[in-house]
């Protein structure tokens, strides 16, 4: 090995064991402003305060917190939805009251002032992905630790600048990408499995997505007087309110927001970000990125829902395992090795009774082309994984114990980042060639005018 080569890998190997990642071309040590190991962790229970309770933050987040009352209490919610802001508060206080514990939730219509609650130990974010990264940004600044929904953020620049904060602070952070801590452990078991040669050379990882509808468009609607609306479209753009963009009035549907390009890169983030996690997991890639990215994809040409529809990604890593992401995969991660493959997925199980299905439904969650590769047992002396079977019981431990989760931050920006290189390379008909150290693209300024977007006043980071 060449002198340039021993330095680039011994740089690979520190971006892997160490909690500092580059801001730029250059490292920084990490920044711990609190002592580790326990001290500086909550005295008693630790108080929560949840930013958004819509949909997710009801059927799976604030529910995950819930379940641990012995451990943690939800203190505070927030919302710009007042009516909404109003049924989360009611929601966790039934929840406890069923439980025996009588508890006055405060609420809070801006979570600038939530965050500056003295007794607040931690936030939950459940937000739409536009306000994902300053969010949880400025909890880190306010000294408290986070639990951040999928995706990290809306643009690569953005989850630098958040990975960043959330390390220099020394927060413990959650990455909401919980299929790591999935009850029976089928995607930790398949990673193990990769990760310890049981199918040979990997060479290939295929993911499937769900997809999503485009729609017709809407016309103008007045703002509701619960809503503050003006935040709620926070760095992006002013464009007229319809109820389809943003979330429904009555219930806990499906929002709009979720296929308006405005707020986020549709399914190759937002399940996209889930699956590239585990692929990462298993690829042994979650420091790092692609070295090259091609896309297609197709958009609708009207239409208030703007996201992608039926597209293929392709992803070349160093290591030479190439990715393969499309619609037309079954859902879920396939390694593909020398020796043999692994499937994995959720089975039947969805985190909302609103979540899209796949083009097939897979009862069998996980599976190979040899089904003596599932009864191989991982010894003491190979690689074993991180363990866990509750991705808000891990949050909430490593909080007391000031140890790492089980999804980190850095992790989740590497996994996100992948994700948004596939749709910057939807828009660019051409190989992009990507540098995961410097996080630019090679050559190519148009490309690097992707990777951040200009943020309205006074809502940026």
């Amino acid at each position: 090995m060449n002198g340039a080569s021993m330095k680039k890998s011994s740089r690979r190997e520190f971006l892997k064991s160490s909690v500092a990642v580059p801001g730029a071309a250059f490292m920084l040590p990490t920044i711990i402003t609190h002592p580790v190991w326990g001290a500086g962790a909550p005295a008693s229970l630790i108080n929560i305060g949840v930013i958004g309770v819509g949909r997710i933050s009801r059927d799976h987040d604030m529910a995950g917190i819930l379940r641990h009352e012995k451990e943690a209490r939800i203190v505070a919610v927030c919302d710009l939805d007042s009516n909404r802001l109003q049924e989360g508060k009611q929601f966790v206080e039934k929840a406890y009251a069923g439980k025996g514990i009588s508890i006055n939730v405060r609420t809070f219509g801006d979570y600038r002032e939530m965050l500056r609650s003295r007794d607040l130990d931690a936030v939950v974010i459940c937000t739409p992905d536009h306000w994902h990264a300053k969010p949880a940004i400025d909890a880190a600044q306010a000294g408290k630790d986070v639990y951040l929904e999928k995706p990290t953020s809306l643009t690569i620049a953005e989850g630098r600048a958040m990975s960043d904060a959330i390390m220099r602070t020394g927060r413990i952070f959650q990455m909401g990408t919980q299929q790591r801590s999935w009850p029976g452990g089928q995607f930790r078991i398949a990673c193990e499995l990769v990760r310890n040669g049981r199918i040979g050379k990997l060479h290939t990882v295929k993911i499937g997505l769900p997809g999503d509808p485009s729609g017709n468009e809407e016309p103008e609607m007045p703002i509701p007087k619960n809503l503050n609306y003006e935040m709620w479209l926070g760095s992006t753009p002013y464009v007229y309110y319809t109820e389809n963009r943003v979330h429904p009035q009555k219930g806990y549907g499906r929002p709009g927001w979720l296929r308006c390009e405005q707020f986020g890169a549709g399914m190759i983030t937002g399940w996209g970000h889930h699956h590239v996690d585990i692929a990462h997991w298993g690829m042994d890639a979650e420091y790092t990125g692609p070295i090259e990215i091609k896309a297609t994809a197709e958009f609708p040409k009207s239409g208030l829902w703007d996201v992608h529809g039926e597209f293929n990604v392709e992803a070349v890593y160093a290591n030479g395992v190439t990715m393969l992401i499309n619609g037309k995969f079954p859902n879920g991660i396939r390694f593909e090795g020398s020796d043999g493959w692994i499937f994995v997925t959720r089975g039947n199980y969805s985190v909302t009774a609103s979540d899209p299905k796949g083009v097939t439904a897979n009862e069998q969650a996980l599976s190979a082309s040899d089904p003596k590769i599932l009864t191989s047992r991982i010894g003491p002396t190979e690689i074993n994984l991180y363990r866990s079977e509750d991705h808000h019981g891990n949050w909430l431990e490593c909080i007391r114990s000031r140890k790492q989760t089980i999804c980190p931050v850095e992790v989740g920006h590497r996994g996100c980042t992948t994700c948004l290189l596939g749709h910057i390379a939807m828009k660019l008909p051409r190989k992009l060639c990507w540098d995961p150290i410097r996080e630019r693209f090679r050559n190519d300024d148009e490309a690097n005018g992707y990777l951040a977007r200009s943020q309205r006043w006074p809502y940026q980071i």
